[in-house]
């Protein structure tokens, strides 16, 4: 099975609704023959914008966090049926700035992952270890862990539809990215993984991204690897250089 490529963009504390709108405007025509699927997941004052702007072209919008009950007194918090009135498609789910600074636990990802996809949103689950991890040799097993528990409930056919994001946290706009042997070898334990759960037609479905510092000068040896499904680009999905990444 041949899976499409997919270009994320996550824009995290960036962009105004008017930045937004000229901005889009702008890689509408820069993006327009791109073989990969583009994304942007823009903040949630962004999303309308975004998608008004987006209309008509290939680019798909996606929000950046969601809360797991449908309304209520939830300050401060959108629900997935709010994303996807407002016409996004997708959403990232457990970025680990959400887990880090806002203390997110895997229990509230799981949570945010099945009404995501009972809202009918295709979730982009992120994972990663810290540097700390990794230098004590449990990074596959950390990932293990949050995937596993992000999945629990969530079935074969809800999971080849989905989008698993691996993310060094130690490479996240620090500059230092994982290199290809590292990225592909934790991308591939993830494939192995979902294989191990739900057998090997959703493990060859499933879209595996790598994220932590792509730029136009690694994306294209990232995306080449026979686990690597595209990225989940922060910084450069700001820039119109993001063109080279999306074309790579």
């Amino acid at each position: 099975m041949s899976r499409r490529k997919l270009a994320a963009g996550n824009w995290k504390m960036n962009k105004t609704p008017s930045e937004t709108r000229a901005f889009i405007e702008q890689m509408k025509p820069l993006v327009a023959d791109t073989e990969s699927e583009v994304l942007f997941c823009v903040p949630a004052i962004d999303i309308v914008p975004a998608v008004e702007a987006a209309k008509g072209s290939n680019i798909e919008i996606g929000a950046e966090n969601m809360y797991f009950e449908d309304k209520g007194a939830f300050t401060g918090e959108i629900s997935a049926k709010m994303i996807v009135d407002a016409g996004a498609t997708h959403v990232i789910i457990g970025h680990s700035e959400r887990r880090d600074i806002f203390g997110e636990c895997n229990q509230m990802i799981n949570k945010k992952v099945l009404k995501a996809l009972e809202a009918g949103l295709v979730p982009v689950i992120c994972c990663g270890e810290s540097l700390e991890q990794r230098e004590q040799g449990i990074t596959v097993d950390w990932i293990r862990m949050q995937i596993k528990i992000a999945l629990q409930g969530v079935t074969a056919q809800q999971v080849a539809g989905s989008v698993i994001a691996y993310e060094p946290i130690w490479a996240i706009g620090t500059g230092k990215t994982a290199t290809t042997e590292q990225a592909q070898e934790v991308c591939g334990a993830i494939r192995v993984l979902v294989e191990e759960l739900y057998g090997k037609d959703t493990a060859e479905a499933v879209r595996i991204l790598y994220g932590g510092s792509v730029n136009p000068g690694n994306a294209a040896e990232l995306f080449a690897q026979p686990d690597i499904d595209g990225g989940l680009v922060g910084g450069a999905s700001l820039k119109p250089e993001f063109e080279v990444i999306a074309k790579a």
